[in-house]
């Protein structure tokens, strides 16, 4: 049986190589919330779902499998914070779970790598719907040290909520997961128009095209800038480089000017929890300015 309050923490690639503070910060959050959190000793990447599954779906299957048999192995429901890891991984665990002609095929190429058979025990978790349905801000208000006065504009990302009939998280068309989440933070979303669009990364388009993605990136900032949000608040960490870099992009070369803070949820919740802002990236330099979150103490508790 799987242990309940305990995770195998999928990192995927680009956060531990491009955004420790991201890992660091989702670390605290679920240990102080109660949850053991394990290593996933040699994991690889999930694989993307939008290359890797173009160009041969099964052996896809079989490399996600194998991520999977890991936390199999640990017993371990398994964590992630990228909407892409999410996707893959869910994907193939329900699909192998169902179709038991292509777990038969999949448990044959897992032998040749080593000591791995897919069960199809453990389920897969995104930190954001463990966050927003198992706490819930219901359950956050007493770990909460300090609360933020801004407005952010939520970028949810494709994978995590599409398809629908494979997430079962909510409506695709309206959800309100991280709007309501953050509400208790003190965050205050901002709707900005065709907000649940594609931030042009995704999907294999930003490795295939980069004009093609920073045309998709651009629409997406015009209708962010229209509202004037403090922040721009998401909750994966291929997602949040586009976020990032794409700003710069844009100004160099299409006469814009952005200036947007870009943080993941797992970033401002453990600031609202104590963490201490050097060790979370809730104070660095972005496009030539520094940013610091100020927020409001509500507990007489040492930041940590």
């Amino acid at each position: 049986m799987v242990k309940e309050h305990t995770f195998a923490f999928f990192l995927g690639c680009i956060m531990p190589n491009r955004y420790p503070a991201i890992e660091k910060a989702t670390k605290f959050v679920m240990e102080k919330l109660g949850y053991e959190i394990l290593e996933m000793e040699r994991a690889t990447c999930c694989p993307a779902p939008g290359v890797f599954r173009s160009f041969n779906k099964f052996d896809w299957m079989v490399a996600g499998a194998r991520n999977l048999c890991i936390a199999e192995q640990l017993d371990a429901d398994i964590l992630t914070v990228c909407n892409g890891c999410f996707g893959t991984l869910q994907e193939i665990n329900k699909h192998l779970k169902e179709n038991e002609e292509h777990r038969i095929q999949v448990n044959e190429k897992l032998k040749l790598l080593g000591d791995y058979e897919f069960k199809g025990i453990i389920d897969v978790r995104h930190v954001a719907e463990v966050l927003g349905y198992e706490v819930g801000p219901w359950g956050i208000e007493d770990h909460i040290v300090r609360k933020l006065n801004l407005k952010a504009a939520i970028h949810y990302g494709c994978h995590f909520l599409k398809p629908t009939r494979i997430r079962e998280i909510e409506s695709s068309e309206g959800p309100t997961i991280i709007e309501d989440f953050v509400e208790a933070l003190g965050i205050e979303s901002v709707r900005f128009k065709e907000q649940l669009t594609c931030c042009g990364a995704g999907g294999g388009v930003k490795a295939y095209s980069g004009d093609a993605s920073m045309t998709i990136f651009g629409e997406k900032m015009k209708n962010i800038d229209e509202v004037k949000p403090d922040i721009i608040l998401d909750i994966c960490p291929f997602c949040h480089l586009q976020f990032e870099t794409g700003q710069d992009y844009l100004n160099k070369n299409k006469e814009c000017n952005y200036d947007y803070p870009v943080f993941h949820l797992s970033q401002v919740l453990a600031y609202c929890m104590g963490m201490d802002v050097d060790f979370i990236g809730l104070q660095y330099q972005m496009m030539g300015r520094d940013f610091i979150f100020g927020g409001e103490d509500v507990k007489k508790e040492e930041a940590i």
